[in-house]
């Protein structure tokens, strides 16, 4: 059968949407959010004016951010047989596929599930991004058996979700390193999650529905669980005593990939990774624990001069989310936690002026016509 397409693998470099979300100049590496440069909104900016910024396009007023941070802040609650769903969940399961599974059943309590116009979907949107916070430190609790934090509607986005998830009031250090590592991770234009949030919104289905499928694309390591591979480096580095740059030596003798290095889309350093380099030193100066970034620097070193791969964004924020008291199984649940903002920005978008997402596929099976076979003659 003759080609009358053209294919690319992976859909590398293929353009599926216009968007004006996100930006990213790959060769430059430029990430910029509504053509904000990432580097200027996490010097100067916070989660929450992110989330503004993505789902309205523009910068908020002073009110504009109040109010936003209020409507959050109230949205921080989750029914009783939401509560009861997490508490019946294995204390063995994953918390990505609970929080899948949560988020999907979110919407039976959802006051308008069955409304999907722009203004609905916006305060589904804050809501989610509240809730979906709630649930990754709500369930982590559960499981270890501790009793389940009430949230503070006086702190930041970032402070509470620490507050919720550990038990006590965040330093100003560790709430302003999260709160950076959410900006960092809000959005980055079409990954595999949020292209599956379009595909699915595209259809004219429902804002869980499409999150959810989201949440299903980002637990795939190749996409959302690279920097809890960094961390069990760190750790095995740690436990055995080893040279950091020895042990790498050694995966790259064994024929390994070095989790954390390279990316598809930047050919420099990645943006991301500038920001949380200084979190990670910054955090274990902070907090006396300063061995999780020594030996990750050692690795970037050496990996950088050797293999002239940069560090992207999930080899720091390894290191970075272990020392802010955050388990490793919970790394990619924490990066649905910031990018809720970005898929329900992409969301809104794609129904904004919507078409039904409809690839082809090159055929490549047998050739046509390949004739049915009578089961006696087979």
């Amino acid at each position: 059968m003759s080609s009358i397409l053209n294919t690319t693998k992976g859909l590398e470099g293929v353009t599926a949407v216009n968007s004006s979300v996100c930006y990213i100049d790959g060769d430059q590496g430029v990430l910029a959010y509504r053509g904000i440069d990432i580097h200027e909104l996490a010097d100067y900016s916070t989660f929450e004016e992110c989330c503004y910024l993505l789902w309205f396009g523009h910068l908020p007023t002073r009110a504009e951010l109040q109010e936003l941070k209020l409507n959050l802040a109230r949205e921080r609650k989750l029914d009783a047989s939401i509560i009861s769903l997490l508490k019946q969940a294995p204390k063995h399961a994953l918390p990505m596929d609970v929080l899948r599974t949560i988020v999907s059943a979110l919407s039976f309590c959802d006051p308008e599930e069955k409304v999907n116009d722009a203004a609905a979907n916006t305060r589904k949107s804050i809501r989610l991004t509240s809730q979906i916070a709630y649930i990754v430190a709500a369930y982590d609790r559960i499981r270890k058996g501790k009793q389940l934090i009430e949230p503070d509607r006086t702190l930041s986005h970032a402070a509470n979700f620490l507050y919720q998830l550990n038990g006590q009031i965040p330093s100003a250090t560790a709430e302003r390193a999260l709160d950076i590592a959410l900006i960092l991770h809000a959005d980055h234009e079409l990954n595999a999650s949020t292209f599956a949030a379009r595909v699915v919104a595209a259809t004219l289905s429902d804002m869980h529905s499409a999150v959810t499928a989201a949440i299903g694309a980002l637990k795939g390591p190749l996409h959302g669980g690279a920097n809890e591979a960094v961390f069990r480096i760190l750790e095995a580095i740690d436990s055995s005593g080893a040279d950091p740059v020895d042990y790498v030596k050694g995966m790259l003798a064994q024929k390994k990939k070095i989790p954390g290095f390279g990316h598809r889309v930047y050919h420099t350093e990645d943006p991301r990774a500038t920001h949380l380099r200084t979190m990670s030193r910054d955090l274990g100066n902070s907090s006396g624990i300063a061995k999780w970034f020594e030996i990750s620097r050692k690795i970037e070193e050496f990996v950088v001069a050797e293999r002239k791969l940069n560090a992207n964004v999930d080899f720091y924020s390894a290191s970075t989310y272990h020392t802010l008291g955050i388990d490793i199984d919970l790394f990619t649940p924490v990066f649905a936690v910031s990018r809720i903002s970005g898929w329900a920005a992409h969301v809104m978008e794609q129904l904004s002026d919507n078409r039904l997402i409809r690839p082809r596929a090159e055929y490549q099976g047998p050739i046509y016509p390949n004739k049915y076979v009578p089961m006696e003659q087979r």
